[in-house]
């Protein structure tokens, strides 16, 4: 993986900690006790001049060490999000407005990622000042299934800056 992205310098790379074989994320990067390792990966991406975002759960402590790391972004493990968003949106965003402060705070960007869909984008975009990118694979192919692609990519997008 490391060799392949150097190779070919894409303006961004999200490492995300799942094991070989992992069918989808189920959890973000402990950047308390990988700090070094994701120190060490971190270095060899931007000193290709590669931007690197870490996947990282909604978590304060986490948010707040990623920082250390030297990443330039974090992504938002979105799942817990979009499970609760149906039950009581208000409270499904909470840990994601606390923590995208934190980010900002220690400048850092933020991107988001996982279960995201049309339903719940919006609120979560306007939730969240400074959001930079979002990660929607399943969902977005899903309605385009239906709705067509070009269509579907015109209304997630205007999910974003509604």
């Amino acid at each position: 993986f490391v060799s392949l992205v150097l190779e070919v310098k894409p303006a961004q790379v999200t490492l995300v900690p799942d094991a070989p074989g992992q069918l989808t994320s189920n959890h973000g990067w402990d950047t308390l006790k990988e700090k070094e390792y994701l120190q060490g990966i971190i270095r060899k991406f931007k000193d290709a001049g590669i931007r690197v975002s870490i996947f990282v759960d909604p978590v304060a402590s986490i948010v707040a060490a990623a920082a250390d790391t030297g990443t330039d972004r974090i992504e938002l493990y979105t799942e817990d999000y979009a499970k609760n968003y149906h039950i009581n949106r208000s409270e499904a965003i909470k840990d994601y407005v606390e923590v995208s402060a934190i980010a900002t705070r220690l400048g850092l960007g933020i991107n988001a990622g996982h279960d995201l869909d049309r339903d719940n984008l919006g609120f979560f975009s306007k939730s969240i000042p400074g959001l930079l990118e979002v990660s929607i694979g399943h969902a977005l192919i899903s309605d385009a299934i239906y709705l067509g692609l070009e269509n579907t990519i015109q209304i997630y997008k205007r999910q974003l800056i509604a």
